[in-house]
């Protein structure tokens, strides 16, 4: 520790006007980022029909960007239930609780990496007790030597200097890093909103299923009437009897077979909304044909929109911002710690001004350091930050040609489920038109009772057909919606746990 002496002006001006220059005007050797480019088509191969050209008041163009609020996107179907559903998910469910504990956490490690942009303050008090070896004071081995106190109270200030922009570069991908888990954490919320649209369709679906079941079932028993009031008339055998024992028979049990598929989907539902399923029931409420049409954006635009695509290319800057931190290690590093304080024999005596203490510079080893040999660690560094920066950009456009599919994918099921629901319509029609003349003709014995089951068959297997591919239609719909990137409401407030950048 040196003893403070207004007649020593190296203390005044510690550093000659070239070393001050180099520490006011330090320069990043980081790589200028920029986005790696990823083919876009000029449009949807599939966004030809229907589904492209509609329009809907719900659906309001606006400039495309990740950071927007998606807004309430479900009320595109119309359905209470439906939005009280998902009010509930973003307000339990568990999934999107731990995803929001990580973006603190990533926030967290942002402000910690922000704080070497700032010097750091130390205080403190206390006392060392120290008995010096003889030896050490150039006395024999075995000489005499006396115990001391120090008290201390001293005020430390450190700070490096960003002289080649190491500290910038981990502030830029600790800031990138908080930025791509604020996209995962909505990626994670558009795929919980999916999540619970098409199990709550999958479970109205079912309802549906169960319904029609239900009817059958109550045809299928009076069917059975008359064939036992009938067989006992002598107007018909036993086989006739057995066999509409039988249909009512496998009726109830396909029944049966839905009200199970109806259970896990309802149970399934209930994990999404962070609701046990003992806790949880959704009144039976068949599902009703509905095909909001959703429009078509510009592919373009999907790269600005989708908070996964905004999470891969966050990774990238932050593997940029990477191999800046590595660059920089090659370069010196400056250092500076200074100390002012007291120091006394007693602890009275602290507060005397004869008792004033500083230090400039490190108590041990140098201020400026240059890195000269280690064998080839940092060169590996190096290479280890630029190939994962070189995984980023591939996982990112492998990203992107994912969205792109999932968005073909998904107009093209509308647009053929829209065509195929018209043949199944008249399926259903043809086949009721079926069984009603089988069993005109089955009553004046023109065919036989066999023939009527197979006609009721087949508008069971068409009925219950439309009525999947309705729920179908409904799922494909949300599946584009999340595709798309969400809604295209106006702007909303953002929830707390996650502030728009």
């Amino acid at each position: 520790m040196l003893l403070w002496n207004p007649d020593m002006n190296w203390i005044r001006n510690p550093f000659p006007p070239a070393v001050l220059a180099l520490i006011l005007a330090g320069c990043s050797v980081a790589p200028v980022y920029e986005r790696p480019q990823a083919d876009v088509p000029a449009a949807f191969k599939e966004a030809k029909g229907d589904a492209a050209a509609a329009g809907n008041a719900d659906w309001k163009p606006a400039e495309p960007a990740d950071g927007i609020a998606r807004g309430p996107w479900w009320h595109v179907f119309g359905d209470a239930t439906l939005d009280g559903l998902e009010e509930r998910a973003m307000a339990a469910n568990q999934d999107l609780q731990a995803a929001a504990a990580r973006l603190a956490q990533s926030r967290a490690l942002q402000q910690d990496a922000r704080a070497g942009l700032f010097p750091r303050v130390d205080a403190g008090v206390g006392p060392t007790r120290q008995r010096p070896s003889p030896a050490s004071q150039g006395r024999p081995d075995d000489g005499p030597s006396q115990a001391s106190t120090l008290w201390r109270a001293q005020l430390s200030v450190s700070y490096e200097a960003d002289l080649f922009g190491r500290v910038a570069s981990s502030v830029n991908a600790a800031e990138a890093d908080a930025e791509r888990s604020e996209a995962l954490f909505e990626s994670v919320r558009l795929a919980l909103q999916g999540d619970v649209a098409q199990a709550y369709f999958l479970v109205r679906e079912l309802d549906a299923v169960q319904a029609l079941y239900r009817r059958t079932v109550a045809l299928r028993e009076q069917a059975l009437k008359l064939a036992q009031r009938r067989f006992e008339e002598g107007d018909i055998a036993e086989l006739d009897v057995a066999r509409a024992r039988a249909e009512l028979a496998t009726a109830r049990s396909e029944s049966l077979g839905t009200a199970r598929a109806r259970a896990s989907a309802e149970h399934a539902l209930a994990i999404l909304l962070g609701a046990a399923p003992a806790d949880f029931t959704l009144a039976e409420m068949p599902l009703v044909r509905s095909a909001p049409p959703v429009p078509a954006l510009l592919p373009s635009a999907l790269l600005e929109r989708r908070p996964d695509i905004a999470a891969a290319e966050r990774a990238m800057a932050a593997a940029n911002a990477r191999i800046g931190m590595a660059r920089a290690a090659f370069f010196p590093r400056l250092d500076i710690t200074a100390g002012l304080g007291t120091e006394a024999s007693q602890f009275d005596n602290l507060a005397r001004w004869s008792s004033r203490t500083f230090l400039f510079g490190p108590l041990v080893g140098t201020m400026l350091t240059l890195p000269i040999f280690d064998g080839g660690r940092r060169d590996a560094a190096l290479d280890l930050a630029r190939a994962r920066y070189e995984e980023d950009v591939a996982a990112y456009r492998q990203t992107v040609l994912t969205a792109f599919r999932e968005v073909e994918d998904n107009l093209a099921n509308l647009r053929i489920l829209a065509q195929q629901a018209a043949a199944q319509d008249e399926a259903v029609a043809a086949s009721l038109r079926a069984s009603q003349l089988s069993q005109t003709q089955y009553r004046e014995g023109s065919v036989s009772y066999l023939e009527v089951i197979d006609a009721d068959r087949n508008v069971l297997q068409q009925q219950r057909a439309a009525m999947q591919m309705d729920g179908e239609r409904a799922r494909s719909t949300v599946a584009l919606i999340r595709a798309l990137g969400g809604g295209w409401q106006a702007p909303e407030p953002v929830a707390s746990a996650s502030p728009r950048r």
